[in-house]
């Protein structure tokens, strides 16, 4: 007899099966003891009969959260909300739980009440919740549909290192760490190396992998470690040929999402609305809400932007574009027209900046005046310089926190709720 997933047991009735899983909840009423178990599928109603004689005598010595493997006969049970149980034959213990857990686990016992940061201590326990499972299956479909549209577009998966000899991003947020005798630098991007492989020629390539910022933020949007996904692509017309492919690349994440884990997940129509950072301010300053940087969004902006967006244009998900030069990088691409602004977007999704993306400059002399510009030492970027020495194409990009995309998702109050085991200025374990 082989497991049988309990999300499986609806076709099985009458069959006798072997599961496997957590037990959540123990009931003893005498004559007759109830479990319930839970695995990553689903849950289920397990009844111990007194004429099953070791099995009953078991449950005795059984915790919640202990591990078990149940072999029984499934059964129609119309109170139950499965509508089945599991009338018990057998039951072996595979873990036994220490009886008092540090945090709640069942949600019938309110699990998602405990602070934030003792769940964040036992992260692992507090996975088990079932109101968590649903956090990695989106993940994984959503990246899954991300990444197969940019296979059909011919994109190559590339792998860019994590230490380097010079800082990726203009300003101090970076993690310095000793290298043998010198100091190297965690990468706060592949910034750098997806634009070396345009210069080498790939001409489209994405990459998926740990971005490292040392901000003293603390904040529900921020971390210090937080994995990002990036893609560059080569011989563009303008930053609009890198929108157009960012929306439909995550368009086919979240039709995934949808399809195979949240069928009530509102699907955005394409393309997203655009509108100019001087066009976004004057919306704002016209609904009242006050400017706190002049050449960036505030949080509180982003969300009230969120909302005249959503007003006006009836998409969740919409562009700002036109940055100024003062609020971006040195390497992105200035308008011809108007050199102060930027060829530069940011991507907004339920009033929260999930996108940074622009086309890049790619003429050396150009690259190299605005870098002095933003007060950068041309030596100290010397090797990311040569990479427009001789020749490249002109491209553009993005970096995407897909952290913050799964926390809007779910409607979660935290980036950090939305991964794994969150880093942040004062967390770095378990």
């Amino acid at each position: 007899m082989s497991r049988i997933h309990l999300n499986k047991l609806a076709s099985l009735v009458g069959k006798t099966v072997e599961v496997v899983g957590f037990v959540e909840v123990i009931r003893d009423q005498g004559s007759i003891k109830f479990l319930r178990l839970r695995d990553r599928y689903g849950s289920v109603q397990a009844v111990v009969l007194k004429n099953h004689v070791e099995a009953f005598a078991l449950v005795d010595k059984l915790t919640t959260e202990s591990v078990v493997k149940i072999t029984g006969l499934v059964k129609d049970a119309p109170p139950v909300k499965e509508k089945i149980e599991i009338e018990v034959d057998s039951i072996e213990i595979l873990s036994l739980s220490a009886p008092e857990l540090p945090i709640p686990v069942s949600s019938e016992k309110g699990g998602g009440e405990s602070d934030v940061s003792l769940r964040f201590d036992w992260r692992w326990l507090d996975l088990r919740l079932p109101a968590k499972q649903q956090l990695f299956p989106v993940w994984t479909e959503l990246e899954q549909g991300f990444r197969d549209y940019l296979l059909k577009e011919e994109f190559l998966q590339l792998y860019s290192p994590a230490i380097m000899n010079a800082p990726s991003e203009s300003g101090a947020e970076v993690f310095e760490v000793k290298y043998f005798e010198g100091s190297a630098y965690l990468a706060q991007s592949p910034q750098f190396y997806k634009q070396m492989a345009m210069a080498a020629g790939l001409e489209r390539v994405f990459m998926v992998g740990p971005v490292f910022r040392a901000e003293l933020s603390f904040t529900t949007r921020h971390m210090t470690e937080f994995t990002g996904w990036d893609f560059e692509m080569s011989y563009i017309n303008s930053h609009e040929d890198v929108m157009l492919m960012e929306e439909k690349a995550l368009l086919s994440g979240l039709t995934n999402v949808h399809t195979n884990v949240l069928p009530d997940l509102v699907l955005p129509k394409t393309p997203f609305p655009r509108l100019s950072f001087a066009d976004a301010k004057a919306l704002l300053k016209k609904a009242g809400v006050p400017s706190e940087k002049p050449f960036d969004f505030s949080p509180n902006e982003e969300r009230e932007l969120g909302k005249l967006v959503k007003s006006e244009h009836h998409s969740e998900f919409f562009f700002v574009i036109d940055y100024p030069i003062e609020g971006r990088a040195f390497y992105h691409m200035r308008h011809a027209d108007n050199p102060h602004l930027t060829k530069g977007f940011d991507l907004f999704y339920k009033g929260l900046e999930v996108t940074t993306g622009a086309q890049r400059e790619h003429r050396i002399d150009v690259l190299e005046a605005q870098a002095k510009e933003k007060g950068l030492s041309l030596s100290s970027i010397a090797d990311y310089l040569n990479f427009f020495r001789y020749g490249c194409p002109p491209h553009g990009g993005v970096g995407i926190g897909p952290g913050r995309i799964i926390a809007q998702i779910l409607d979660l109050p935290s980036v950090k709720e939305a991964t794994f085991l969150p880093r942040d200025v004062k967390r770095i374990r378990p």
